[in-house]
């Protein structure tokens, strides 16, 4: 059975927030909330975590994750940012945008795209997401809890414990959950480019900006 622990979505308890971040340095699978909607997470080294949200998920080896950072600077350790890409992400985060940049020799190899090394990062704008990233002081592996078969990402808590009780270790109920993901944006180009159209406004990232 998962500790399920409801944390304030604006001012997240700090006594809660070293308990989730307890949970999961030991090596425990996370669902927490973003700014975008609720996500299954773990940490950067946790082999076993990330199989266990494959299994949930259903994941195969291609599916990327995501690098769920606290600020720009831990980003700039796994991505290679150059000075354009630094002024667009700081206009834009934190929010919610994943971002795929090249990666870094930081980036294990397990989570890199098979054939280009590159990677998926972000940076929310949730309290809770942002207490806990501070809290562990390193990133977090991430996909949205989108379950097999659905095509929107759970956002109840309490369907979410239901669903999910035994299969992780944490569940933080943030309030409601958000139906989509973030939007996805390349900055391999010359020109950002817009993947995934998600909660994010896609605005800042087109050709007539």
């Amino acid at each position: 059975m998962s500790l399920f622990i409801q944390i304030h979505p604006d001012n997240p308890q700090p006594r809660l927030i070293s308990q989730a971040a307890g949970i999961l340095r030991q090596g425990g699978v996370a669902i927490y909330p973003t700014d975008s909607c609720y996500a299954l997470g773990c940490t950067l080294g946790n082999h076993q975590g990330l199989e266990r949200i494959r299994l949930i998920r259903r994941l195969d080896e291609r599916h990327n994750f995501t690098l769920i950072c606290r600020d720009l600077s831990q980003l700039g350790i796994f991505a290679k940012v150059d000075t354009r890409d630094f002024r667009l992400l700081k206009s834009c985060l934190p929010g919610p945008y994943t971002f795929i940049l090249n990666a870094t020799r930081e980036v294990p190899r397990m989570l890199l795209h098979p054939r280009r090394r590159t990677i998926g990062l972000r940076m929310p704008a949730n309290p809770i997401a942002q207490a806990l990233l501070d809290e562990l002081g390193e990133p977090l592996l991430s996909v949205s809890l989108i379950l097999p078969g659905d095509s929107l990402p759970l956002a109840d808590p309490y369907e979410i414990r239901d669903q999910l009780d035994n299969r992780v270790d944490l569940i933080i109920d943030g309030g409601q959950g958000g139906l989509e993901p973030s939007t996805v944006i390349s900055l391999l180009g010359d020109e950002p480019e817009i993947l995934r159209q998600g909660c994010g406004d896609p605005a800042p990232f087109e050709a007539d900006h």
